[in-house]
């Protein structure tokens, strides 16, 4: 409580504050009293000490209720105000009179145990969602996509990718068409055959030497990766056959509905957060859609080994592009940043391992 002093004559202070008159801006410094029953507030300017500036029995005076350290504001009869942040003396004095200590959003504020349970509770729900609700309702949507929507969705990504990060590419046209040619040959040992997808070059720029591949079956082929595999023209096919596989499993699309669905669960728990928050995670969203599990990446490398070998090509040419990222790029870690491509020996091992499968069977056949 509050140990400002008063006149003899006046009841002990309750406490010190700035006094605001009828609307008024201006701040005098001054402290509220209780003389006889009504609230009084003196002032406490040099010039006019004690000055009696309003008051008022309590019913006609509103206090304001207690929200964790926010100044508590008293507004007498003739709308002048006097505002504190004693509030805990001003919690004593009403508490002195048998009124309410504090307002409701206060003791939600101070009783933190509370808090901490509603925290911990919501993210156990989100976990819930996010683990078992989710996956379920990301195969209904893969299900019942029509085609259109791949198509809107890599439409908007490539856009987005063409102008923040890809550039026309510079390589040389005899260089693309004998890319393309082999990519060709590939792709018409896959799902829906060559018309189903689209090759297209950039340059990388900062994301560097990396494939990916959008929903709808365009594929972009940076520069950088090209000038990192050199003459090897086999094993570029064999990346692009690892991208085909992502499209015809549709992890992509999965992934896409995935970072929707987590950006759904943000609003919903964070409420509106801006149309600035909704765009960076919806054009995040796209972005992450490019990355895919482990479990995707030996899906793909898998499907890579049958297309090759189906196309008359080495189906295990996709292990030397490991071998060279690793000689290259001293890249040995899982994964790079659009895609996570397979980097350990022992997915170079199990490329290898279904290669010499996939041969022993034809023998054998």
């Amino acid at each position: 409580m509050s140990t400002v002093s008063t006149l003899a004559s006046d009841g002990p202070a309750i406490a010190a504050g700035l006094w605001h008159p009828p609307h008024s801006s201006r701040a005098i410094p001054a402290r509220l009293v209780d003389i006889g029953g009504s609230l009084t507030v003196l002032s406490d300017e040099d010039d006019e000490k004690d000055k009696r500036l309003a008051w008022g029995i309590r019913s006609d005076i509103e206090i304001s209720p207690r929200v964790g350290s926010v100044p508590r504001r008293i507004v007498f009869g003739n709308e002048s105000v006097f505002e504190t942040r004693d509030n805990d003396a001003v919690d004593a004095y009403l508490q002195g009179r048998g009124e309410k200590r504090s307002g409701f959003v206060h003791r939600l504020e101070i009783v933190r145990p509370r808090m901490i349970a509603f925290a911990v509770a919501t993210i156990v729900l989100a976990s819930v969602i996010y683990h078992y609700a989710l996956p379920g309702l990301v195969e209904v949507a893969v299900l019942v996509t029509p085609p259109v929507v791949p198509e809107i969705m890599s439409a908007g990504t490539l856009k987005t990718l063409d102008q923040t990060a890809l550039s026309p590419s510079k390589l040389p046209e005899d260089r693309r068409k004998d890319i393309s040619d082999r990519f060709e040959k590939i792709a018409s040992q896959a799902e829906g055959g060559a018309g189903r997808y689209k090759l297209n070059f950039r340059d990388g720029g900062i994301i560097g030497p990396n494939a990916f591949a959008l929903p709808d079956g365009n594929l972009v082929l940076t520069d950088q990766l090209v000038d990192l595999a050199g003459n090897d023209t086999e094993m570029i096919t064999a990346v692009l056959g690892h991208e085909i596989g992502h499209v015809e499993y549709k992890h992509s699309l999965r992934q896409l509905y995935r970072a929707a669905g987590v950006a759904g669960l943000v609003m919903l728990i964070a409420g509106d957060v801006g149309s600035g928050v909704q765009d960076v995670l919806t054009q995040g969203g796209g972005l992450l859609a490019l990355s895919y599990s482990r479990s995707a990446e030996a899906q793909a490398d898998r499907r890579s080994v049958e297309l090759m070998q189906a196309a008359g090509m080495d189906p295990t040419a996709l292990s030397r592009f490991f071998d060279t990222l690793e000689t290259k790029l001293n890249d040995h870690s899982d994964t790079s940043m659009l895609s996570t491509h397979p980097g350990t020996p022992e997915r170079k091992q199990a490329i290898l391992d279904y290669a010499r499968e996939l041969r022993d069977k034809k023998v054998q056949s």
